[in-house]
């Protein structure tokens, strides 16, 4: 990765999102508020697509401000509902309801 994307930003990351309980979702923008990165909702996401190198975490629980799946991510989707995240009409995750406040 490179000097922003090091190791041990991508572990504070991905602790964080190891911690959301089945059947949440948190947003990028939280995660990166989290770390005391609040403007760095994207760097989030390049950390969540480089996850897999890293172990096994439950990065389908995190979505954007809009309740919106990750494109490219088939797999999102069904991951929500087999824990019982049921998508609006529009395919997006209802945050009133599934969101995991911190």
């Amino acid at each position: 990765m490179s000097d922003v994307l090091n190791d041990e930003l991508a572990y504070q990351i991905l602790e964080i999102v190891n911690e959301i309980p089945e059947g949440k979702v948190v947003t990028y923008g939280q995660i990166a508020g989290m770390i005391g990165r609040k403007n760095n909702s994207r760097l989030v996401g390049k950390v969540l697509s480089k996850a897999e190198y890293y172990g096994d975490y439950p990065c389908h629980r995190v979505v954007n401000h809009n309740g919106r799946l990750a494109p490219g991510f088939e797999m999102q989707e069904a991951l929500l509902k087999s824990e019982g995240v049921i998508l609006k009409d529009n395919g997006h995750v209802d945050l009133k309801k599934y969101q995991w406040n911190i």
